[in-house]
């Protein structure tokens, strides 16, 4: 059976090959259902952008009604365009953007969060299991 997981990226396309190797290892699943965003982490973290936020929840849960995904990553990264914040605080931003998403009750069993570094090298900084 394929197996998917879903990540909320940057658009920045340094980023898109290295979270989707480290996932496809990291989470044994075979596809990364890709939704990006200038500064996901950011816009999820301020939780202002009611219309955006709607937007990656709605793609959310096409991943996970049409692909069966039950793992969703957030990603971060050095040297942001959208979101030139130090690497404390992005990933406390990352760590807000869990709990928001976890407020959205979707059938998801896990929430992870990733912080790429200057040469884009994934790192965890966040695994959390949830009952949705």
């Amino acid at each position: 059976m394929v197996k998917f997981a879903t990540a909320i990226n940057c658009i920045d396309g340094r980023t898109q090959i290295p979270v989707i190797e480290y996932l496809n290892k990291k989470l044994s699943v075979d596809y990364i259902d890709m939704i990006t965003e200038p500064g996901p982490n950011k816009i999820l973290s301020e939780n202002k952008d009611a219309e955006t936020i709607k937007s990656l929840r709605e793609k959310v849960e096409i991943s996970i009604e049409k692909h069966n995904s039950d793992t969703l990553a957030i990603i971060a990264h050095h040297n942001c365009a959208a979101n030139p914040e130090r690497k404390d605080v992005q990933q406390e931003q990352l760590l807000d953007a869990i709990d928001i998403i976890s407020l959205w009750q979707l059938n998801l069993k896990r929430i992870v969060a990733l912080w790429l570094d200057k040469d884009f090298n994934p790192s965890m900084i966040s695994d959390v299991n949830i009952k949705c």
